[in-house]
Parts: structure tokens; sequence; C-alpha cells
């Protein structure tokens, strides 16, 4: 099928990102394609997106249940960022000069999504503290253990995701992480089973941000990155970010702080995940 978009789209970034962060089993990146196993209602399948000739994404769906159709596409059009205007967001991030000069540069930029919430909300706690390679490392070891065998013709893409039940119950210190952490991603997952909305957009940013908080083990740049990438709030910004800050002192041409990062972003409001993917995709 095809999903259409306003263009223009940056696939290049976008491909290099969920590439990047591409989990082994899980999904692959390969030729500009996109393949990944997904899990709807307790059925498994499989996606391929790639590029169309025109402003949509082409789609091959493998799915034994044609009513969750609807539901595959509401996920791959937040996933993909479909429903961006990009005209109005780059002419108000434009705005600041510094936003103005990387939009120019990628006038297609879109904010990544996620194809689930818990799946996020596993990879940002994986991800606290260390490289984005470890973590994915880890990530694979984790889909290996306790996700669902999937045959599928895509080498690669052999297992879905680990249901919420199965890590709530899990030891998963034994994948080679310190025990808290374990606990932190046990318990997000006995979080969801508790409170099956707990990944939904929220009535504003700072109520989505202050649940997930309350969480043992979820501080504030796992929250924005959650909210950012799931609950796909407009103006989530993780100002502790490392990434984050060295961009803006590349950019700017000076050492700068998680409290400067913070403050220079007030002018980037309500904006700030777009002019984050920016800072991201300048280094």
């Amino acid at each position: 099928m095809r999903l259409a978009y306003q263009g223009p789209y940056d696939w290049d970034v976008m491909l290099g990102f969920l590439s990047a962060r591409a989990i082994s089993g899980l999904e692959t990146v390969a030729a500009g394609v996109y393949t990944r196993s997904i899990s709807v209602d307790g059925l498994h399948g499989w996606i391929c997106v790639e590029p169309g000739e025109g402003d949509w994404l082409e789609v091959t769906v493998d799915f034994p249940e044609p009513d969750a159709l609807p539901e595959i596409v509401r996920r791959l059009r937040a996933m993909f960022d479909l429903d961006a205007d990009l005209q109005a967001i780059n002419q108000q991030l434009a705005s600041d000069p510094l936003m103005a000069r990387l939009v120019a540069a990628r006038p297609g930029l879109r904010v990544p999504g996620t194809w689930d919430g818990l799946e996020v909300a596993i990879r940002a706690v994986l991800g606290q503290q260390i490289t984005v390679v470890a973590a994915i490392r880890l990530a694979g070891k984790l889909v290996a253990q306790y996700g669902w065998p999937l045959e599928t013709p895509h080498l690669g893409v052999t297992h879905v995701f680990p249901i919420p039940e199965v890590l709530a119950a899990a030891n998963l210190a034994t994948l080679g992480m310190p025990k808290a952490r374990g606990r932190t991603l046990s318990g997000v997952a006995q979080a969801l089973l508790d409170d099956p909305q707990l990944f939904q957009p929220k009535a504003s940013l700072k109520e989505g941000v202050a649940r997930l908080v309350a969480l043992p083990g979820i501080g504030d740049w796992t929250a924005q990155y959650i909210a950012m990438r799931q609950m796909r709030e407009p103006d989530a910004f993780a100002s502790g970010d490392i990434g984050l800050i060295n961009a803006l002192a590349a950019l700017e041409g000076g050492p700068v702080s998680a409290r400067q990062l913070l403050a220079r972003a007030e002018a980037w409001r309500p904006l700030r995940a777009y002019a984050a993917q920016h800072l991201w995709s300048s280094l």
C-alpha cells in the first residue's frame, strides 16, 4: 500500500536513524528498505517500508488478521511522522537564526517515532549512560532470549519484541547489565500491565513526563525521549542529552551546559522535538 505525506521527506536521515538503532533479530535496514517484525493484539507479522516515486511511502504488510490493518496504518503514520506539517514547522523554527540554517539544510527532517511504547521505553532505559551501540547489543540479546520466534522471508527478522508479561517476570540482569537497570526494565513492563494507557498521549507533555518519572529508574531524559518518540509530543526535549549539548556547542562555537541548552531551547518552543532532531542530525 501507499502511505501519503506532505513533502518534503528526508528519507535518508530517517533511515539512518533507524539503521543506527536496528535491533538484531527484530529489524533490518538494507538497500534503502526498513523491515521489521510487528505485533498487534497478540498476533505477529512483518512490514517493509521504502520511499515511493512520489510523496508517499511504499509499504508491504504481511499479517494474519486483515481487521488489524487500520491499527497498523495508524502506527506506521506515527512511526514515520507522516502527518507532520513541515511547512509550518520549518517556518516557525526558522525564526531562530541557528534553526534557520539547519532547516534550510534539511527541510524534510522528521521526528522518528516507534512501533510500540514498551519497546521504545526498554530501548531508552537500556541506553542510560551507555553508547547507542552498546544499548542495541543488549537489546538484541533481550529479543533473542525473550522474544517470540517468527518465520519470515527476510534474513535478520527472526523474532517479535518480548511481551510485557515475560519481561515483568524475567531477571534481565542476566543479559549483562547492572541489577538496578534490570529491575527498572521489569518494573516498566509491570507498570504497563498495571496501566495499559501508560504510553498513550496525555493531556500535556508535563503530565506525560510526570507519569513516567514516577516509575523507579526513569529520569527526565528517559521520560522526554519516550514522550518524543511514542507519545509524539512535538515539544519533548531531553535537555541533558550529551549529543544535543555537543551539537549546540559545535554549532555555536563554545562550551554548553545542560542548563544553557535548556535555556537556549526556549526559542524553539513548542517544537523542541524537531529542533532536537536537527541538532542530532548536525553531528
